[in-house]
């Protein structure tokens, strides 16, 4: 992981959490988070194409994390994250919301 990669995922973060807040959600989810993942993705800016990181976004509500379910979102809300974070952070072409619920899964990404 470099400094850069480290930085986008701090950015995006940020922007999710501030979107979290501001649509009136922060204490209804009981995990939020932004990941970077060790992919790149093919996306199209202007005229050229990209090969820039991937963003995915992981939300849950769960009473004792022992299960978890994964939060709904409200798609206007994810609208706006995901256009913040293409535009506000260097480096990201596409952003996931990530729908698997624990188990299988778990809540965080290893």
């Amino acid at each position: 992981v470099t400094p850069a990669q480290v930085e986008i995922a701090r950015l995006a973060d940020n922007i999710y959490i501030d979107e979290i807040k501001k649509a009136g959600l922060y204490r209804q989810i009981s995990q939020a988070y932004a990941a970077l993942l060790p992919v790149r993705s093919v996306g199209v800016m202007g005229d050229q194409r990209t090969y820039e990181q991937v963003i995915a976004l992981r939300a849950v509500e769960t009473k004792d994390f022992m299960t978890a379910d994964w939060f709904p979102m409200p798609v206007e809300t994810l609208k706006r994250i995901s256009n913040r974070i293409i535009n506000e952070v260097r480096g990201v072409n596409r952003v996931l919301y990530d729908v698997s619920s624990k188990p299988p899964s778990t809540i965080e990404f290893e």
